[in-house]
């Protein structure tokens, strides 16, 4: 008797190539958290000459809701234009909300700017503003890019609003390199769902009656993609990453403005060029924060010994945060490839599954490497240095300071110098910079304690007053939250035995 059991079945390649793509998509949605949405039309948008005339026509459009969220905006002819369109919405009864960063306009915007804009009618929150409850709260902040008008069409993108991303030709100072997309369709409703929830974060939230709903937006197009919205400690792009590194046959781009990979993914990224990946990765070679310059400068060897080729931006900076795979998978976003995007911050990221928008993807990736200039390891294994001059920086006004890419750049020194220490791994010669830097501050640090103990010993207790105070903060919060709990579970069943006992007389 012949065994048919379903196991022993022969099944078609097509049937198996199918559910495969099908287990694959599952496994995307479960590490990303976010499902597949269809019937979307997706527009992808180069620089700020692209993206900020798109922006400001769909704001000058709308009829019901604004909603803006943005790490910076900077106080300044580009921010100025933004807010008096933003305001002009809600002086004609526009419902316009916007958020913004309170690390990213620290320096950059000024009170009197917000006030203006509150003024007019814009509902404006800060996100995650010093909290004496939460000593080491500022570590986490808003640094997505996020824009929608009327629940029908939306922005996700890399730019935040400044002078530097359009650039002053008439004083040679060219634009910011970045890239963001344009959406319509059904994916919109989530990335309402997205600023609903970083709303929430900073005050009373939306009522579902405000937000659209996806089965209400009609089909605009046919290209499939997820809103990955990464909150803290979720890691969700994170895991994302690291699957389509390892799921890659042919091709990996990468696009990033602050390089700071974990040891994971660097090796995953290694082991995708091993196996016979083009692997690229291109970077800034100015930046606006130039101690990331030598912490992604340090992780070049492992890449290049591996076969990964390495490519610097020569003009003022490269902001972008894009991948594409196998012309197939594209992200664009706001997740830089670094700890704090992938853990502490809030982030937003559109990953488009279509072949048509990735060979767009792919094609803009080359053109950039037409400006870009090619690390290469010597004959004697070392990181050869430019043969191109390096570009001129932009003026220090432009400069501006990202606790999380801050973050990022403690981390990656904290994680070489303890392995110097520690002897955990082979350092590159890159690395002498930050040995030297690490081993600098000890020493000054050693220094003040012995001759100056005071100069650490008040600090150190202050912070542990007040930790110790935020801790009490939340003991009693947290209290008085369970007292409550507990009345309302007292109330409903008080409630359920008088109605047992009027039944029971009946």
């Amino acid at each position: 008797m012949v065994n048919t059991t379903r196991s022993n079945i022969p099944r078609p390649k097509r049937l198996r190539l199918k559910s495969f793509r099908i287990q694959a998509g599952q496994a995307f949605a479960r590490a990303a958290g976010a499902p597949l949405v269809a019937d979307n039309q997706v527009r992808l948008l180069k620089d700020a000459r692209e993206n900020y005339p798109a922006w400001l026509e769909a704001i000058r459009s709308a009829e019901r809701t604004i909603h803006f969220e943005s790490y910076i905006i900077h106080e300044d002819d580009q921010g100025r234009m933004f807010a008096e369109a933003l305001a002009e919405k809600a002086r004609a009864g526009v419902k316009v909300r916007l958020i913004y960063d309170w690390v990213g306009g620290l320096t950059a915007t000024s009170n009197k700017f917000w006030r203006a804009l509150k003024f007019a009618g814009v509902e404006v929150r800060c996100f995650n503003p010093p909290s004496f409850d939460s000593p080491l709260a500022w570590l986490g902040r808003d640094h997505r890019k996020l824009l929608t008008v009327d629940g029908r069409i939306g922005f996700v993108a890399g730019l935040c609003v400044g002078q530097m991303w359009v650039g002053e030709p008439e004083k040679g100072i060219d634009p910011w390199r970045d890239t963001g997309v344009e959406i319509i369709g059904p994916a919109v409703a989530h990335l309402e769902q997205a600023f609903a929830q970083t709303w929430a974060e900073c005050g009373e939230p939306l009522t579902e009656s405000e937000l659209v709903v996806a089965s209400t937006i009609p089909r605009a197009g046919d290209t499939p993609l997820r809103v990955v919205a990464s909150v803290p400690n979720t890691a969700g792009i994170y895991r994302l990453d690291q699957m389509i590194a390892a799921a890659a046959k042919e091709t990996l781009w990468l696009t990033d403005a602050y390089f700071a990979g974990t040891s994971p993914y660097v090796q995953s990224l290694r082991a995708a060029a091993m196996d016979g990946v083009d692997v690229r990765l291109l970077v800034p070679q100015a930046t606006d924060l130039p101690i990331m310059r030598a912490i992604s400068r340090s992780g070049y060897r492992p890449l290049l010994e591996a076969g990964v080729r390495v490519y610097e931006w020569n003009g003022p900076m490269i902001h972008a945060k894009t991948a594409v795979a196998d012309g197939r998978w594209a992200r664009v976003g706001s997740s830089n490839l670094n700890l704090a995007s992938w853990i502490t911050n809030w982030e937003l990221d559109v990953i488009v599954e279509d072949s048509r928008f990735g060979e767009q993807m792919e094609l803009m990736f080359l053109d950039d490497l037409a400006n870009s200039t090619e690390i290469l390891l010597t004959a004697k294994r070392r990181i050869a240095k430019p043969k191109r001059p390096q570009p001129r920086r932009l003026r220090a006004k432009f400069d501006t300071i990202s606790s999380g890419r801050t973050a990022a750049g403690a981390v990656r020194i904290g994680n070489a110098v303890t392995a110097a220490i520690a002897n955990r791994r082979i350092l590159s010669p890159a690395e002498a910079r930050i040995m030297f830097s690490g081993g600098l501050l000890l020493l000054l640090f050693s220094t003040v304690a012995v001759f100056w103990p005071r100069w650490v010993s008040i600090p150190l207790a202050f912070f542990a007053v007040w930790l110790a105070v935020s801790l009490f903060i939340k003991a009693y919060q947290l209290h008085r939250e369970g007292k409550r709990e507990e009345s309302a579970m007292l109330e409903v069943a008080d409630a359920n035995q008088e109605t047992s006992v009027q039944q029971n007389s009946e």
